[in-house]
């Protein structure tokens, strides 16, 4: 099923995002959690992709298991990261045959063990690119990302706001954003795309805190964060599991209000954390 056709019928969606062990720990190990979460009754799983297609075999894998096995609807990262089109052609192909119609297209990062990568050297260097040749080959419910903050490659705000137009416009079906943690970015942001004439739904992804190394994953992506939320770190940085609590309800928190404000459903990025998961639905009352 498109993903999509959920949004069309105003109803709030429940997404979780999953991504694959390491090549050296066995699938069962993520297997083993799937049937937890397809208890909470997602709407659909979206699988990552790791950075420089360095999963992307699993990630089909575990997106046709999710499908053809346990019944949950998914969704399929791909990036277009040192791809050439015959790799990227065969991936899709290999995804249709797997009976998954929904992909997230995204640029991707470069491997972690090439800092001096080169974006020129794939086929397609922007995400605009990807989603077009996608729209071509097959149909396919496509997601796109999109930055609250910009991307932390743009120079310029209205650069980013450019950028995703240029998604949107090239066949995108809805946008998922990054991790932000003020609710306020993301109405104002929903503002700024009826500016920009956007009009497919924009589903905010909620990152929970489970442990003071988020102030690293957000000084790589741009994503700011509020003083309460520093305050809160800097108190239970020697606490882990007060930490991750005061994380789980603080995500609880931005559920409520984001689905209470409108939004027309929630990407959960669950870091794999199935009693994390469980705890942040049951403080949110969605569970």
């Amino acid at each position: 099923m498109r993903i999509s056709e959920l949004y069309n019928k105003n109803r709030k969606t429940l997404a979780f995002e999953i991504f694959p062990p390491k090549p050296d720990i066995p699938m069962d190990s993520l297997f083993s959690s799937i049937e937890g979460f397809k208890k909470l009754s997602p709407d659909y799983i979206s699988v990552t992709y790791g950075a420089g297609g360095s999963q992307r075999g699993r990630t089909v894998e575990i997106a046709s298991k999710l499908k053809n096995h346990y019944g949950i609807e998914s969704m399929c990262h791909l990036t277009c990261v040192g791809h050439s089109v015959q790799e990227i052609d065969d991936l899709l192909a290999e995804i249709k045959k797997e009976n998954i119609d929904n992909i997230l297209a995204l640029r991707g990062d470069p491997p972690i063990d090439q800092p001096d990568f080169k974006f020129d050297n794939g086929a397609f260097k922007y995400a605009n690119e990807l989603i077009e040749h996608i729209k071509k080959t097959g149909d396919f419910c496509i997601a796109a990302a999109a930055y609250l903050e910009g991307h932390s490659d743009s120079k310029r705000l209205s650069d980013d706001r450019r950028y995703l137009k240029q998604k949107v416009d090239a066949g995108v079906d809805l946008l998922i954003t990054q991790l932000f943690f003020d609710i306020r970015l993301y109405f104002d942001f929903l503002d700024r795309c009826e500016q920009l004439n956007i009009k497919c739904p924009v589903i905010p992804g909620i990152m929970p805190i489970f442990s003071a190394r988020i102030k690293t994953m957000t000084a790589r992506s741009g994503c700011s964060i509020p003083a309460r939320l520093v305050l809160m770190i800097d108190k239970y940085q020697d606490s882990p599991e007060d930490l991750k609590k005061a994380g789980e309800e603080y995500a609880a928190y931005m559920i409520r209000e984001l689905l209470d404000g409108g939004a027309p459903g929630i990407h959960l990025y669950t870091m794999n954390k199935l009693e994390s998961t469980v705890n942040i639905l049951k403080l949110a009352g969605l569970r």
